[in-house]
């Protein structure tokens, strides 16, 4: 894959790709629920090897994430995004192993000793550190990260590969690994820098989120086009899926016309087409109780995760919020609020 771009307005898109899909995922309205991480487990990780992967996952900030630490091993692009900076392979306890609990105990030995994991259970898991976060009483603070595969604009996965099995589909953009020409050899997952690629240690291939392709071609049970499970199962309807260069629809606006909607680690130089509202969260607290200016969410910790772009995207916002408070219209605000219907747009270019 070619590092250079084409420019459609505001949008670039890959070499050879004629769209880009996208999503937003808006951080202010995640509940932590993992119904998302369910639907993804329950459609396509399973069971044949995938039984670790967690294609979706929703993760606490600040925290150590899946897998373990996955933010400094490395990948992504150089300060110019041309040469791969080095990755590494998390190793397999970095993504958890799953806990042996003591059912037979429970369930057929008459025990009144409650349900719990074994004495030799792993001692770290997907999502071990949930809730933790940081900062102290009363300020505490952290947030929810869905994440997924970002299906890069620039993907360092594509170019580690020296067999070309990953590539994107030229219709959308999305990164695929084609199950034939790949040989397990785990550069693509040392490439990532989200730690997105999979190996599959019983079919001897790597293996990644696919954003539910078959769902968006039309292939739902009456022929529909449907948005990806981990979006249409999501409670709160954090998700809003279309593509990049449509621009009448929604992720363009608020990526290119509001810019309130930043991608994670843009210096890793990949740029994903999987992008944040960045969260807020209540004002400070004096030890009395009572409310401060200062922001509870650290402004530089929010920059360590989305870059200098978050601080222009906070403020818009803020000051759309205000707008409204005082009686005002605010397209971003019914943008931010939109019913479900509005939120997947996905049959919008005649290719025909």
């Amino acid at each position: 894959m070619s590092s250079h771009s084409s420019s459609t307005e505001a949008v670039d898109l890959a070499e050879g790709v004629n769209h880009q899909v996208a999503m937003v995922m808006d951080l202010n309205k995640c509940i932590g629920c993992q119904t998302c991480t369910i639907a993804c487990k329950t459609n396509w990780t399973d069971s044949g090897g995938r039984e670790y992967m967690y294609w979706n996952n929703v993760e606490t900030k600040p925290g150590a994430g899946y897998p373990k630490d996955w933010e400094e091993l490395g990948g992504g692009w150089d300060d110019d995004g041309e040469e791969r900076t080095p990755g590494e392979l998390p190793d397999q306890d970095d993504y958890g192993a799953p806990w042996d609990f003591n059912h037979e105990q429970i369930m057929y030995e008459g025990s009144d000793e409650p349900l719990r994991p074994m004495d030799d259970a792993a001692d770290w898991a997907p999502n071990y550190d949930e809730d933790e976060g940081a900062g102290e009483y009363p300020n505490s603070y952290y947030f929810y990260l869905p994440r997924i595969c970002n299906h890069c604009t620039h993907p360092s996965c594509v170019e580690a590969c020296p067999r070309s099995a990953l590539y994107k589909r030229e219709e959308d953009g999305i990164v695929l690994v084609d199950q034939d020409r790949c040989r397990g050899y785990r550069y693509c997952v040392e490439g990532c820098p989200y730690k997105k690629v999979y190996y599959n240690a019983m079919k001897k291939k790597s293996e990644k989120c696919i954003f539910c392709y078959p769902r968006i071609e039309g292939e739902g049970p009456e022929g529909e086009v449907r948005g990806p499970a981990c979006a249409e199962d999501c409670p709160p309807q954090l998700r809003m899926v279309g593509y990049l260069d449509d621009e009448n629809g929604p992720i363009h606006k608020l990526v290119n016309e509001y810019e309130v909607a930043v991608r994670l680690h843009p210096e890793f130089r990949t740029e994903p087409n999987v992008y944040y509202i960045p969260p807020f969260a209540p004002p400070k607290h004096t030890d009395a109780g009572e409310s401060t200016d200062e922001e509870r969410i650290p402004r530089d910790y929010l920059e360590e995760l989305f870059g200098p772009k978050v601080h222009n995207a906070l403020d818009t916002i803020n000051q759309e919020r205000e707008r409204v408070r005082r009686g005002g219209e605010s397209e971003l605000m019914e943008l931010l609020n939109s019913d479900r219907s509005e939120k997947y747009r996905l049959e919008v270019f005649d290719e025909s």
